[in-house]
């Protein structure tokens, strides 16, 4: 069977966090969101299970943006979909352009000190060690308590936005920090569900 070939649709800019707020999907779909979702994050699990983590990590590069994005894209943000959503958003951003992130991250880090410590990035944050990072934050879907995941994805989120605004001053620019810090505090609050047992 031929390999499918995937396109990334979106790159970075002043659009690309405002993708997260796609239109509404039919109901048949929201159920089906939800249903993978809950597989994904709540399924069965074995310890140390590498081979697991990697497929879930790699998600978006083997079915596609495009094809989260129809299925999660609309999902609420106090959702696991929704998060599930976000998560992949904030990963394909930072890996679409590496040394852009790692300076936002770099500029960021002075304005957001509570945050560039729960991320977890080295210092200095090259390009190379926010990919590693983004890329362990996912593997933790599998690996760690999803709490944590929400929450170091945040951070890193955060000290990203802070960044944006400092390292570009466009209009565009501006737009997209905003957008990082929500999606920022959306991850926190969505997080905070989770370890309420209320995040569904």
């Amino acid at each position: 069977m031929a390999s499918r070939s995937h396109h990334r649709p979106v790159t970075p800019g002043a659009l690309y966090f405002e993708t997260v707020a796609a239109g509404p999907a039919p109901d048949e779909a929201r159920e089906i969101a939800e249903r993978t979702a809950t597989v994904l994050v709540r399924g069965a699990r074995a310890d140390g299970d590498a081979d697991l983590a990697e497929r879930v990590l790699h998600l978006a590069d083997t079915e596609g943006m495009e094809t989260l994005a129809d299925l999660w894209s609309a999902s609420k943000s106090d959702s696991l979909a929704g998060a599930l959503w976000r998560l992949y958003v904030v990963r394909e951003w930072i890996h679409a352009d590496p040394s852009r992130a790692a300076r936002a991250f770099d500029a960021g880090e002075s304005t957001a000190q509570v945050a560039r410590a729960i991320a977890g990035v080295a210092d200095p944050p090259g390009p190379d060690e926010l990919c590693a990072v983004i890329d362990d934050v996912l593997r933790g879907i599998v690996r760690s308590e999803f709490a944590d995941v929400l929450w170091r994805a945040g951070a890193v989120l955060h000290v990203l936005g802070a960044g944006r605004a400092l390292t570009e001053t466009s209009s565009s620019a501006v737009r997209e920090s905003a957008r990082m810090i929500t999606l920022a505090d959306e991850l926190e609050r969505a997080g905070h569900l989770e370890l309420s047992g209320r995040l569904a």
